[in-house]
């Protein structure tokens, strides 16, 4: 079991991370992506060996003063992509340690042509350790992984662990969206997000039951229909 005072290889507090950095071998063009657009794209010195002392980021000089937001696990990128080029007049700044759908994100990047996106591919934690307090003015988590065994749940982004830090970053009355089809998932949500800082602001089964009217179906979505899940739609606002 780990400590406190243990450290990462990169010098920061020890976490444990869970789930899978790299799946399937990526396309050339993915390789390419990568190499070529993510080095550009990434919001700052993020990592730790870069960061050691956790100097916040300029997000007034990262996005030009635009409001900033926030997706953790962005997947395959369509919802990200489809909010940037919605709003041109904000920043997105999206976390996915997967760099398979890293790879698949900066491809819709360079498609949509977009430039008011910022890509972190690693742990959120590590990002909301140097966002400034207050600087996000809406968050979303999107179908995030289930971890369906009970034993799992403290893997759940829905935990103290997650949410303490997420609420840190908010703005005061900032929304945080929540989309799962894993009813528990709603269950946990409902008992630990007000505990950070936020009340539910759900007044009638529409306000779950109907996605938000900027909502695109992202493949996980049209998966859990497939399989005949389905979706809720949990919108919070921080305190």
């Amino acid at each position: 079991m780990t400590d406190a005072s243990q450290k990462s290889p990169t010098g920061g507090p020890w976490r444990n991370f869970y789930g899978r950095r790299k799946g399937k071998h990526l396309r050339a063009s993915q390789e390419t992506y990568l190499e070529e657009d993510l080095a550009e794209l990434s919001p700052g010195p993020v990592d730790w060996d870069l960061n050691p002392d956790r100097i916040p980021l300029n997000l007034p000089e990262l996005f030009s003063g635009k409001p900033v937001r926030l997706e953790v696990g962005f997947g395959g990128g369509e919802h990200m992509v489809h909010q940037a080029a919605t709003y041109r007049d904000v920043g997105i700044i999206g976390c996915e340690p997967y760099i398979n759908g890293v790879a698949m994100l900066l491809g819709k990047i360079r498609k949509a042509e977009l430039d008011n996106v910022a890509v972190h591919p690693g742990d959120a934690r590590d990002l909301m350790d140097v966002l400034p307090a207050g600087s996000i003015e809406k968050a979303f988590l999107l179908y995030p992984d289930p971890w369906p065994k009970k034993r799992h749940h403290r893997r759940r982004f829905v935990t103290q662990e997650h949410l303490e830090p997420l609420a840190h970053v908010l703005k005061s009355g900032a929304e945080f969206r929540i989309a799962t089809d894993i009813p528990d998932y709603v269950r946990q949500a409902l008992e630990e997000v007000p505990k950070a800082g936020f009340e539910w602001l759900a007044e009638g089964p529409e306000d779950w039951r109907e996605p938000w009217d900027d909502w695109i179906s992202t493949r996980y979505e049209q998966k859990a229909l497939r399989e005949g899940r389905t979706p809720h739609y949990l919108t919070f606002r921080r305190r």
